[in-house]
């Protein structure tokens, strides 16, 4: 089968095409022709090694000391079950799945354990959407419902809220019953609108932490800000939330826990079977849509890192493998 190979760390060029063989499955997995995955800021994160300075080395321990142990990249994707194993129930050969595999999607065939992240497509879904969802949308629930606690009649403000987490954030807000304010560029201010945003603020033209405003909660998932710019304009218990975070905020978010006033809350999404089954219901009743920036045949996956490394994406990057 044709993939994308990850021959060292370093710029999208080490990226290639390669002929490799089909992923053999277990009794417990599934094999997916993957129709179309999405090339998400995980993936040029673990291509270039560009982890927090603090968590380089283990980064490296975890996913390869000289070069990356997996690879093949590549997490989300949606395609069609072609084998399952002899112990899978609730999947069958020929269904259409959309889910989060976490290593191997850049390529014809990825394999993933029938427990994880994997749930049958909204029905009427063309591939390349289903794919544009599970990163976004999962990270963009973990950290509003888990860590943010967000509630109906919460004031939420989402920054970045044309990227690829952004865009999900937005919407999950508005399901979840929040006035939610939209930070993004001029030009994202209509897609912002059509996602629910109450308001949007041009981020070009307007400073949010000195409009005299105050939010609930402040989510930012693009490291456009931090703590100490946010709270002024924070309620007196609100909470800054950030996606991506340092040594510094972590020593904010032990500070705050105990102070009883505004507050850092930090924590790492992981990728769970039944958060994409409720994002699977969300997509089905139309709470919550996909947005795509950009398709990429794998041919051009480095082209695809280079859109992604170049933070101005809107929304989700898709590479089509060569299945039909």
């Amino acid at each position: 089968m044709k993939a994308a190979w990850t021959k060292s760390y370093g710029p999208p060029e080490v990226l290639e095409i390669r002929d490799i063989p089909r992923p053999s499955i277990t009794e417990a997995e599934v094999l997916v022709e993957v129709r179309a995955a999405s090339v998400t800021t995980a993936d040029w994160r673990l291509r270039a090694s560009a982890f927090p300075a603090f968590a380089w080395l283990p980064g490296r321990l975890m996913f390869g000391i000289f070069a990356p142990r997996n690879k093949v990249p590549g997490s989300d994707f949606a395609g069609r079950v072609v084998a399952a194993g002899a112990a899978v129930t609730g999947i069958a050969v020929g269904d259409a799945v959309f889910g989060s595999a976490g290593q191997g999607a850049h390529a014809q065939f990825v394999k993933i354990a029938a427990h994880a992240a994997i749930a049958p497509m909204p029905k009427g879904m063309a591939f390349a959407d289903a794919a544009a969802v599970p990163f976004g949308a999962l990270a963009a629930l973990v950290f509003l419902r888990d860590f943010g606690a967000i509630a109906p009649g919460m004031k939420v403000l989402v920054l970045g809220a044309a990227g690829g987490v952004g865009v999900h954030a937005v919407q999950l807000a508005k399901h979840f019953g929040a006035h939610v304010t939209a930070v993004c560029s001029a030009a994202n201010r209509d897609l912002a609108a059509s996602l629910g945003a109450d308001r949007v603020i041009d981020r070009g033209a307007e400073d949010f932490t000195q409009s005299g405003e105050s939010w609930d909660l402040i989510f930012d998932p693009v490291g456009a800000t931090s703590f100490r710019a946010c709270k002024p304009a924070l309620a007196p218990r609100g909470v800054y939330l950030p996606l991506e975070f340092g040594l510094r905020e972590i020593a904010q978010a032990l500070i705050t826990r105990r102070s009883g006033g505004k507050r850092v809350v930090i924590g790492v999404s992981g990728d769970a079977r039944d958060d994409l089954i409720f994002v699977k219901g969300l997509l089905d009743g139309g709470a919550l849509r996909p947005v795509i920036d950009g398709r990429y045949p794998l041919a051009q996956i480095a082209d695809a890192h280079r859109r992604v490394e170049s933070r101005r994406k809107t929304g989700a990057v898709i590479a089509l493998p060569f299945a039909a």
